[in-house]
Parts: C-alpha cells; sequence; structure tokens
C-alpha cells in the first residue's frame, strides 16, 4: 500500500484510523481513478473515528451541472447505526442534505449508497 502513488495523500488519516484504512484506501482509488471524480479531498471525520472523501463527480449529458458529493467508507463487517449516520452529517460543514455510504468487501466490491437526513420524498 505504501508504493501505491494515492499513499501520500491517505497516509496521515490511515495511520490516525487503521481499523478503517482499507476501505478508505479502496474507495478513494474507485472514486479517483475508475469513477473520475475531480477536486477530491480527504476530510477527518473524528466522531465517526474515520475519514471521508468529498469530490465532484463528471458531468453527464443528464445532469444539471458539477455535483459535488461526500462519501464515507466502511467495511461490509462493520455495524453501521443511525447515531453514527447522525455523527457523519453533523461532522460536516456545511451541512449537506445528504452522504454516501461506500460499503466495500474483501473482494474489493464497492457499493454506495445514498443516505438523505428525515424523510425524503423519493423523485419521481
Amino acid at each position: 500500500m505504501q508504493n501505491h502513488p494515492s499513499y501520500p495523500v491517505l497516509s496521515q488519516l490511515l495511520a490516525k484510523y487503521p481499523a478503517t484504512g482499507g476501505a478508505l484506501f479502496q474507495v478513494y482509488n474507485d472514486l479517483t481513478l475508475a469513477q473520475r471524480w475531480t477536486d477530491v479531498e480527504v476530510l477527518d471525520l473524528p466522531a465517526c473515528k474515520r475519514a471521508a472523501i468529498k469530490g465532484q463527480r463528471p458531468t453527464t449529458d443528464t445532469d444539471r451541472g458539477p455535483s459535488i458529493c461526500v462519501v464515507v467508507p466502511c467495511s461490509l463487517s462493520e455495524s453501521i447505526s443511525t447515531s453514527w449516520l447522525r455523527a457523519a452529517f453533523t461532522s460536516l460543514d456545511p451541512l449537506p442534505s445528504e452522504i454516501y455510504v461506500a460499503i466495500t468487501s474483501e473482494d474489493t466490491s464497492t457499493v454506495y449508497y445514498k443516505i438523505s437526513q428525515g424523510i425524503v420524498k423519493p423523485p419521481v
């Protein structure tokens, strides 16, 4: 991992949160290399004992413009609670209306779930 080009960007938070380092490393590389996000920065979420990733998704023909998103990585073996999600939201400034939770597995699969605050009507 230390020889990977993304390691210098992540090294401080990988050392601070070793239990969640694998998920952070996997999601960061998926977003920057495979999904080609831009303006990516790694955020410290001490209340959740992990890091998050903030960046801009590439635009598509159906998008209304650039979309800045926050992704909180975790592994499939972790338990997620509503208090954990609330802490993730309140740790971010400005407070986003939604975040993505990226759940990683040992086979390097990553699934992204969009989480909104409160009760939100689904798009029609």
